[in-house]
């Protein structure tokens, strides 16, 4: 088994494997030639994304500066928005689901290095997928670590660090994340006969 299939299988894996870091060069090509853009390169963004993602939907906008690890292993829905200094680390599957939206700074982080010192000093990582649902808003600067899922719908607070899995429907915030509240019919802020 090689390093990229342990990574991908979630075992203990070397970090620094050659196959890992060549996968990592092509990824940093296309993710500085997206981040070197302008907005009138629609085109040109879409085509760099078809490349640098495993897949990547209609009406996706990410602003620069964009950073990845991988790239092939983010699957991004439609119509998703992701705001500047994203950071995602995929050495883990990344899903994003439709309509959903990335305040400034997000990082998503789906590998963490071993606890242990001998094993850190080798390389040893293990990565866990980490999926957003649809519809889903993470306010400026909120972390995703390993292993995480947030349902549809949900708002996760700035600032937050989200350790654990999120229902769909709720805000949460926190370091760590946590449940505040479901979202309700109060939380809508165009009242009847403004439409939307």
């Amino acid at each position: 088994m090689t390093e990229w299939e342990k990574m991908l299988a979630g075992l203990p894996s070397d970090d620094r494997g050659e196959q890992l870091e060549q996968r990592r060069l092509v990824a940093k090509r296309l993710f500085r030639e997206y981040n070197r853009t302008i907005e009138e390169d629609v085109e040109v963004r879409q085509e760099i994304m078809k490349k640098l993602f495993r897949s990547v939907g209609k009406n996706v906008f990410i602003e620069p500066d964009f950073i990845c690890e991988f790239g092939c292993n983010i699957t991004i829905g439609d119509n998703v928005f992701i705001n500047f200094g994203c950071i995602i680390f995929d050495c883990g599957e990344v899903k994003i689901g439709d309509d959903t939206m990335f305040g400034p700074r997000i990082g998503i982080y789906t590998t963490n290095h071993a606890f242990d010192p001998n094993e850190r000093i080798k390389n040893i990582c293990i990565s866990k997928p980490i999926t957003i649902g649809k519809r889903v808003w993470l306010g400026a600067d909120v972390k995703i670590v390993q292993g995480v899922t947030i349902g549809d719908d949900s708002v996760i607070g700035a600032g937050s660090v989200v350790t654990k899995d999120i229902p769909s429907g709720v805000i949460a915030v926190g370091n760590p994340c946590r449940v505040l509240r479901k979202i309700t019919e109060k939380d809508k802020l165009l009242k009847d006969g403004w439409g939307v």
